[in-house]
């Protein structure tokens, strides 16, 4: 195993210990946790032979090679769910510093290579996810910084604590010689377990529609009141139509369907429920699939409260197309990875990553590697040594072939002016 393979792995998880809360790995947005983590990451970084800075939005930065070359971006996020495991995010930061360093000491570079750590990917603090990425795509609004967090404090009060200039955060767009973005990330499933495979590249970030729905009844004595037509069950409603959803879904292929919370406002074992309110989280790659989805299982919830003389409220809380990785940046991941011999197949992520939402400004990509147990949001979730060593080889042979083959850079740098050109027409 490589020196870089063992020392991503370990440094992870040395990053797992700074949390906000003792015994576990909980790392917030602009949290306390965070300036130390910045203050260890950045060390690396530096150590790396990377110039590091902080941005407008609490993004780490650092960059190897000439300042106006055109310039690669690989990064991930530095913070956390509430009790974490090591790997999700971090890998791909410290990978990036990892693969920077190697590069960037083997001579002088016809390009760029800048590490972004983002400062909030999973949106714990704010109930906001992607505040780091959006700013760096122009994206950070008004309102999202006006969002407020348990205490009170928005999120601009929050930059501002912690010593960056909120009212600056054009300096957090990406350069304008970026060449593409690719993002290492563990898979968070047990998709390449299952295959025994070690990497995945992924074509394609799923759409996703988030629902609530309120199925409402009548909450009467569960003893005095007949089965049958004289209960007005809401829960019985719900939970007739929470089986439809996995029913539809596992008929449709590359379907997601997931009712994760069931609310029953006021219930007691001797009460017939009169409410019961419930999330649905859809998701799919191709958003025309998605969307008849979700209607299939509005108008089963319809049928199902119906049959119970119950009613149901729906309303739509997300509603998140899907997201393609740039073709040609695919494509030339998929081949580094071949020539180093590791065996990788095509996939869609079922979860929403940084890269989804940079690939609305440049062409970006990603790389998975495997979840041993599809483990992940858990202090469980791990890595094989072995997998992130085949990573990082191919992280490598993908900046070195950059380097060494004047037709591929060209080739990256005409996708990525076509590719600005579909953004400003779009």
């Amino acid at each position: 195993m490589s020196a870089a393979a063992e020392r991503i792995v370990t440094r992870c998880r040395e990053l797992a210990r700074v949390s906000d809360v003792p015994g576990q790995t909980t790392r917030t947005f602009l949290s306390p946790s965070t300036r130390e983590a910045h203050a260890l990451v950045g060390g690396w970084m530096r150590e790396a032979g990377l110039r590091v800075w902080t941005d407008a939005i609490g993004n780490l930065r650092g960059v190897v090679g000439a300042e106006y070359a055109p310039r690669l971006v690989i990064g991930s996020h530095l913070d956390t769910v509430i009790n974490a495991g090591a790997f999700d995010g971090p890998l791909g930061v410290v990978m990036g510093i990892e693969l920077g360093e190697a590069i960037g000491r083997e001579g002088a570079l016809p390009f760029s290579v800048e590490v972004i750590g983002f400062s909030e990917e999973e949106g714990v603090r704010f109930g906001k996810p992607f505040l780091g990425s959006l700013a760096t795509i122009g994206e950070l609004n008004g309102d999202l910084l006006r969002s407020t967090d348990a205490d009170g404090v928005s999120v601009e009060q929050a930059v501002r604590r912690f010593g960056v200039d909120a009212p600056k955060l054009d300096e957090a767009i990406l350069a304008p010689n970026v060449l593409g973005y690719v993002e290492f990330h563990i898979e968070q499933g047990p998709v390449l377990e299952a295959e025994g495979l070690p990497l995945g590249v992924v074509d394609a970030i799923v759409g996703q529609t988030r629902m609530q729905l309120r199925f409402l009844g009548h909450a009467n004595h569960a003893g005095t009141t007949p089965m049958g037509h004289l209960r007005r069950d809401a829960l019985a409603a719900a939970a007739e139509w929470i089986v439809e959803v996995e029913r539809y879904a596992a008929g449709c292929r590359g379907l997601v369907a997931t009712v994760g919370r069931v609310e029953v406002p006021g219930g007691a074992g001797n009460v017939i429920a009169g409410e019961c309110l419930a999330t649905l989280d859809v998701r799919h790659a191709a958003d025309e699939v998605r969307a008849q989805a979700v209607g299939r299982i509005a108008d089963a919830a319809e049928r199902a409260a119906r049959a119970r003389g119950v009613g149901v409220e729906t309303r739509t809380t997300l509603d998140q197309p899907a997201v393609w990785m740039d073709s040609t940046l695919t494509r030339l991941i998929e081949t580094a990875c071949g020539r180093t011999g590791a065996q990788v197949r095509r996939m869609s992520s079922g979860a929403g990553h940084d890269a989804m939402i940079v690939a609305r400004r440049v062409p970006a990509g990603m790389i998975f590697v495997r979840s041993p147990g599809g483990v992940s949001h858990h202090p469980e979730e791990s890595v094989l040594v072995s997998d992130v060593e085949a990573a990082y080889a191919a992280g490598l042979e993908f900046l070195r072939t950059l380097r060494d083959d004047c037709a591929m850079l060209e080739d990256l740098v005409g996708n990525a002016l076509r590719y600005a050109g579909e953004v400003r027409h779009a």
